[in-house]
């Protein structure tokens, strides 16, 4: 337990800090006034002074927040004398407005595009293409298949990592297969027909897709990249992420996957997250990068109190040329905040039915 408390509190802090620094040095660039920059919400814990922010580290780690001058107009006027009014944010041009809101989310971009990179330079460890365990009457038992047998390619397709012989038998369909075996040195090849096997996806989905019966044996190497591919790899690691949530996102929407099922809350988080810990550094960072796209999504979808819905109350007044203020405003982000209330209650109704239910 203390182990999961400790990796969720380090989780949180470093998704938390790059998404305020986003923030933060982009408002900082735009002369925009900072208040404050706190880590944290509810009392502060530690607090310090450097210039005209004041940093704090609050006692409730679920989330953060960066105050700046003319953020809250009502609220700074007659409170807020120690920074020049020039630097108030309410008077920025909204393209100014819109960079430092976006570049919350765009640091949580920028930090899982950083980890995976590291990932792809330190290197991945990677399922070699030999065979563990073949199922009894599979198509590679009757072609003959045995433990410890390397797979050298598909259909004159080289394999070198376990991971490439799904996609390769899901090209051919239910057709047979020219495999190339090596077994104590000697290569040789098989034909191999697959059959058809209904499974679930990475969506809970119910699909049908073609195996042979085959498990690796376990067996892995370090797939290391060089400076420049690696970062090539951070970026599209990312890419695939965002792609993959997007596609869930839409999947929910659409009522093909069950929100019940498949939203998590902090308790989730947590978990995954001691377990992931306990695993070692590098699954530790590929979880943090991938909860900090999920963060990075969620907060640009077009919601009041998110940093989407500010982004969408943007647009419409660059569209309208008008502001939207008061009571509007003050109701659009009641109704925002009542969703997102209402969505971390469904989170924390599906964590602890999980837990009640053993899973």
């Amino acid at each position: 337990m203390f182990i999961t408390i400790i990796a969720f509190v380090i989780v949180l802090g470093i998704l938390i800090f790059f998404h305020e620094l986003g923030h933060f040095l982009v408002a900082k660039a735009n002369g925009v006034g900072v208040l404050k920059f706190s880590l944290g919400f509810g009392p502060a814990l530690i607090k310090k002074r450097l210039g005209e922010t004041e940093y704090l580290l609050s006692a409730l780690p679920l989330g953060g927040y960066v105050k700046m001058l003319g953020e809250d107009e009502q609220g700074d006027k007659d409170i807020l004398t120690h920074i020049d009014p020039a630097k108030s944010f309410s008077a920025k041009p909204l393209k100014v407005k819109a960079a430092i809101v976006a570049a919350g989310p765009g640091f949580n971009l920028v930090l899982a595009v950083l980890i995976y990179t590291l990932i792809a330079w330190v290197g991945i460890p990677t399922l070699s293409p030999v065979i563990g365990t073949i199922q009894d009457k599979s198509p590679a038992y009757t072609a003959g298949l045995m433990n410890g047998d390397r797979i050298i390619s598909i259909d004159s397709t080289p394999i070198k990592a376990w991971d490439e012989i799904p996609g390769l038998l899901e090209r051919s369909g239910a057709k047979p297969v020219d495999v190339i075996i090596e077994r104590s040195g000697t290569q040789f090849r098989v034909h191999v027909t697959p059959q058809l096997k209904k499974d679930k996806n990475i969506y809970g989905e119910t699909v049908t897709h073609p195996i042979i019966g085959i498990s690796p044996a376990g067996d892995t190497f370090n797939t290391r990249y060089g400076p420049l591919s690696g970062i090539g790899y951070g970026f599209s690691q990312t890419w695939w992420v965002i792609k993959v949530t997007g596609i869930a996102f839409s999947k929910i929407a659409s009522g093909a996957i069950n929100l019940k099922e498949s939203l998590g809350g902090p308790i989730m988080i947590a978990q995954v997250s001691g377990k992931t810990f306990k695993a070692g550094a590098l699954p530790f960072l590929a979880l943090i990068a991938f909860i900090s796209i999920n963060l990075a999504i969620i907060n640009i979808l077009p919601i009041p109190v998110l940093d989407g819905g500010y982004l969408m109350i943007f647009l419409i007044e660059g569209i309208t040329g008008k502001p939207i203020k008061d009571r509007p405003r003050e109701i659009a982000q009641q109704i925002g905040l009542f969703l997102l209330i209402l969505l971390m209650l469904f989170a924390f109704y599906n964590d602890i039915a999980r837990i009640i239910a053993g899973k």
